[in-house]
């Protein structure tokens, strides 16, 4: 199998996982390497996510390291198997920053999403004219061929929510990103009627936080929580000026959902979110 040069996240993660394990369970990388039959450079490249490793291979990892958990190890061997067909995001390999792919890589394979939105709609939620003015604020300013790329990767990845086979959604924002007057009343007023719309579908979950609700935890960036086939295997995205960071070290878990289960306490039942989005739409 052949070295990669620029692993994905998911790639990463794979080898971070088998990493753990193996760590765990204090057996020496050359004693893997001893076991698969390869060289012990290449035990280092597979925990890095440069190198691909076989579910069969994997399996004798897993088993070499007294990893007794089955429904663990059939996740890490599925996400072991090369795709039968590449993900739509790969299409923008090379021309969109590689943080974007994985964003849709990370959506795509989730169990369950929930999400916490403090400034911003959430991405997957956005209508296309609200998008466009997220886009032309960056700084710096995108190139024209990069703008109208992430335009069209947008939506893509919104396409993920109208699917048979979508994904639970679970989505907590707060007054102000409904409140903020991005491109306009006319924008903001049909994104809102998007919200409402889209909180319709019986896997689509929108609950609203009041800004009288009063403190709340975190540096109120975007936060996104991806479950995974099992709990171990779980990921937190968020949002910085240099790019979507991704989290799934067991205390960063915990943190983060210790968060989501904070700002859902103070948030509105769904019922209610949708009457108070109502309510600011009658004031636009």
């Amino acid at each position: 199998m052949a070295q990669r040069t620029s692993p994905t996240v998911r790639q990463r993660r794979l080898g971070s996982e088998l990493h753990r394990m193996r760590v765990a369970a204090e057996v020496s990388a050359e004693a893997v390497a001893s076991l698969l039959g390869v060289d012990r450079s290449k035990i280092s490249n597979i925990e890095r996510g440069l190198r691909p490793i076989s579910a069969e291979r994997l399996r004798s990892w897993a088993c070499h390291c007294a990893c007794a958990d089955e429904a663990y190890i059939n996740a890490l061997a599925e996400m072991a198997q090369p795709s039968s067909s590449r993900g739509w995001w790969e299409r923008y390999r090379g021309l969109l920053p590689g943080g974007l792919l994985d964003i849709a890589e990370m959506e795509a394979h989730a169990a369950r999403l929930r999400g916490a939105h403090i400034v911003h709609i959430p991405g997957l939620l956005q209508t296309p004219d609200h998008a466009r003015v997220i886009f032309e604020s960056a700084v710096p300013t995108l190139p024209k061929r990069e703008f109208e790329l992430r335009m069209v990767h947008r939506r893509e990845r919104q396409r993920l929510l109208l699917q048979d086979d979508s994904p639970e959604y679970y989505g907590i924002v707060h007054e102000a990103a409904l409140r903020m007057q991005f491109g306009g009343r006319s924008i903001v007023r049909a994104q809102l009627e998007h919200l409402l719309s889209m909180s319709e579908l019986t896997h689509v979950t929108l609950r609203v936080v009041p800004v009288v609700s009063g403190a709340f935890p975190g540096a109120g960036q975007t936060l996104v929580y991806a479950e995974g086939p099992v709990p171990q295997l779980d990921t937190v995205q968020t949002d910085s000026t240099h790019g979507p960071e991704f989290l799934h070290g067991d205390a960063q878990l915990s943190k983060y959902r210790t968060q989501l289960e904070w700002m859902e306490r103070l948030s509105l039942d769904p019922k209610d979110s949708r009457v108070f989005i109502q309510d600011i739409l009658r004031q636009l």
